[in-house]
């Protein structure tokens, strides 16, 4: 039997068969903006060539109002149709196919020219919308519909309607945003009637010989949202509109409860996807957190759906599908649902990458390709940069010896991998080790080198990473202070009383270890569900329980804090921060700011605070977060031996410790050796 025989049944659209049942989901990248449709075609092809079944672009905004940014891209001139026409050829050109995703962002566009049913600012953007009048609702209707004839005209087997997330057309749907008291609001057949308008249009727009997926969303997790009885009456108002396939959209963008992070339980919400199997007859496609072959094959298998959605797997791996079909699976670069290069980068107005893959909307700048000369190449640490670099360099037919001073390659990664929520970093150990076996590197574990060990290599690269920061706090005898490195890896045991000096990423993460006992939330969905406080969208409105999250107790007290007077973790992610922030707080982590650290005691960590006052924070132990510095000790002795060396990840920089930058920087420095 093929592996994953659910995964590679083709199915029936009607007019069209879908060779495989994956779908690449809707991923804004930022490509488009820039105009360079060579790099946008590439980026698309070489996932169709991937096997990937039908790909669904980022978000394409129908007029001005409704772009999620000013000058979101859209199909408005006969050049904006050529240019995407060179896109859909090139994926038709590797057997592939691909819809556009039409999204107005209603109350969520960040312009002043936004616009909404009601006059509800959203927590997100600084800007109030327009309230709509009829004239200006029929405006967005038409719109919709044309951007759909035109991405007919450009080639596309379809579009997705975005009606999920918190967008436009859900703002209609919930008393939430849509105050109105006209045919357009009040009852929820008043406040359907703009999606199914919409799909109707739409429908006519492009005949019956196109794809029409609509994402709606099934739990929107936020006060005052649809009921599942409302769910289930738009699907089949949808259907019979004329939608080709429905999509899940999981959340509203402003939803306090996590959706897609790393933290999140692998395909946390396909439970609600099945509870739409059988209310429609056209096919359901599920989505959120599945990034393995084998969960896509267990949810179609389970009956969850008729198909998955991955987003951001295809840019960790652009051959997923391929690598399944050929029952290859431990090769797929795996997605850890870090944020960091994707959903990150969008909301800092940069490319959208990946932290594993940085070729992902590089492919036609960052090309690995054979080398003509082949080298002996030693890189010393294998960290999540030197293990890059190594991977690598001998894909391009290098000599490789990796060298490691511990008993197992990773680096830091061995300590973020038991950070509750961070278990996906197992994987992607698991997917280094198969792949340095695989490209043939030499490993050297348990080896530490130095300058006089590596005679006969004609490069070398030191990622020797970094070593914890002295913050140089007077320390009285009996005080308990230790390292972060002494607490993840379990050489020293923290007290009931903690207090965290450093409030960034690490400092965070370790106060999430020290605040957990026993099963991770994360590997255990009932846990994470009563954490967060969802609940069944048939029992409570919007999929919230009335009583709200209800973590487990933390096993001690934590106090994190910073000299920076700022708040903590506002240096975090983009899109995770606020979950850190928030997981801490239902912990009862108290976080402070703007202190300076005095002197450890018995009794615990004396600060001075902003203001002067002066405080004991009681603390059983102190535990030490407070960066790092660059370990270049073998770097300084090649270049005293005038020995020439490249140095990447921390050994380079060690501030805001970053191992996407240290990903970064090896596969671009051994893509040119």
């Amino acid at each position: 039997m093929a592996p994953y025989p659910n995964l590679f049944r083709p199915l029936d659209l009607g007019h069209v068969t879908l060779r495989n049942r994956v779908l690449m989901g809707s991923m804004h990248t930022g490509l488009e903006e820039l105009g360079d449709f060579d790099r946008v075609a590439a980026f698309y092809a070489e996932r169709a060539r991937g096997g990937v079944a039908l790909m669904v672009t980022g978000g394409m905004a129908p007029n001005r109002e409704g772009g999620v940014l000013p000058g979101a891209a859209g199909l408005f001139t006969e050049a904006d149709i050529a240019n995407h026409a060179r896109v859909t050829q090139a994926v038709r050109d590797e057997g592939g196919r691909i819809a556009m995703q039409i999204l107005h962002a209603g109350r969520y566009a960040y312009t002043t020219e936004c616009v909404a049913p009601s006059p509800v600012k959203s927590p997100i953007s600084p800007f109030s919308p327009a309230e709509l009048d009829e004239a200006g609702i029929e405006k967005q209707i038409a719109d919709i519909a044309t951007a759909a004839a035109r991405a007919r005209e450009a080639g596309y087997d379809g579009v997705e309607v975005m009606g999920s997330e918190g967008y436009f057309l859900n703002q209609f749907l919930v008393t939430h945003t849509n105050k109105r008291t006209d045919r357009w609001g009040g009852s929820y057949e008043n406040r359907m009637r703009l999606p199914i308008e919409v799909v109707q249009r739409v429908r006519a727009a492009v005949g019956t010989d196109f794809i029409v997926i609509y994402r709606l969303s099934m739990i929107d997790l936020v006060p005052n949202g649809s009921t599942w009885d409302e769910v289930v009456t738009l699907a089949r108002a949808v259907e019979e509109a004329g939608a080709s396939v429905l999509n899940t959209g999981i959340g509203w963008h402003e939803a306090r409860v996590p959706t897609i992070a790393t933290s999140v339980p692998r395909r946390a919400f396909t439970w609600v996807t099945k509870k739409l199997m059988g209310a429609v007859s056209i096919p359901v496609i599920t989505s959120n957190r599945i990034n393995t072959p084998e969960v896509a094959e267990a949810v179609l298998a389970e009956g969850c759906a008729d198909m998955v959605s991955m987003a951001r797997p295809f840019l960790a791996d652009a051959d997923f599908v391929a690598k399944a079909r050929a029952g290859e699976s431990e090769t797929i670069a795996p997605c850890i649902a870090c944020n960091q290069a994707c959903l990150d980068h969008t909301f800092e107005m940069k490319v959208a990458t990946c932290f594993v893959n940085p070729r992902a909307s590089h492919e036609t700048e960052l090309i690995v390709t054979p080398a003509e000369a082949p080298k002996r190449i030693a890189v010393v640490g294998a960290g999540p940069a030197g293990i890059s670099a190594a991977m690598t360099a001998a894909e391009r037919g290098h000599d490789v010896t990796l060298f490691e001073r511990a008993s197992e390659i990773g680096g830091q990664l061995n300590m973020a991998k038991i950070v509750p929520g961070k278990e996906e970093f197992f994987g992607l150990l698991d997917y280094y080790r198969t792949m340095l076996d695989r490209l043939a590197v030499r490993l050297e574990l348990s080896r530490e080198v130095g300058a006089d060990g590596l005679e006969g290599f004609d490069e070398i690269v030191v990622a020797t990473g970094v070593r914890p920061r002295d913050p140089e706090i007077p320390v009285e005898n009996g005080a308990h202070v230790v390292s972060y490195i002494d607490i993840l890896t379990g050489r020293e045991e923290a007290g009931e009383r903690v207090a965290v000096v450093g409030a960034g990423g690490i400092g965070f993460d370790v106060s999430e270890f020290l605040t957990h006992q026993g099963e991770s939330a994360s590997e255990h969905l009932h846990l994470w569900l009563e954490e967060w406080g969802v609940s069944d969208p048939s029992l409570h409105r919007s999929g919230l329980r009335p009583e709200g999250p209800k973590p487990a107790p933390s096993p001690r007290s934590v106090t994190l804090l910073q000299r920076k007077s700022e708040r903590p973790g506002k240096r975090l992610g983009k899109t995770t921060g606020w979950i850190h922030r928030s997981s801490l707080q239902m912990k009862g982590v108290k976080m402070f700011g703007g202190v300076t650290y005095e002197a450890v005691s018995k009794e615990g960590l004396r600060v001075t605070r902003q203001d002067g006052s002066r405080e004991v924070i009681p603390a059983d132990t102190v535990v030490l977060c407070a960066g790092q510095e660059p370990e270049r000790t073998l770097f300084e002795a090649l270049k005293a031996a005038e020995r020439p060396a490249h140095v990447i990840g921390g050994a380079d920089i060690a501030a805001e410790l970053d191992a996407k930058r240290a990903i970064n920087q090896g596969v671009r420095l051994a893509a040119r050796l």
